[in-house]
């Protein structure tokens, strides 16, 4: 927990793993799926970007 302690930057970088984590990881597999199956893959890059838009508005605001 020394991430947390004194100031606020691990709180920060937290909320920003959070954010963009998910979303670069569904992104990932989408690229990996696209030479296989392209259906299966704009599955996963559209989860990719409803969770980014997601997180930025809740985490986001948190953040504010």
């Amino acid at each position: 927990m020394i991430f947390l302690e004194g100031n606020y930057d691990g709180i920060i970088y937290l909320i920003l793993a959070i954010m963009l984590g998910p979303a670069i990881l569904l992104a990932i597999i989408g690229f990996l799926l696209l030479k296989n199956n392209k259906k299966a893959a704009k599955v996963f890059f559209i989860l990719a970007v409803a969770y980014a838009i997601i997180s930025f508005g809740i985490c986001g605001s948190m953040m504010m």
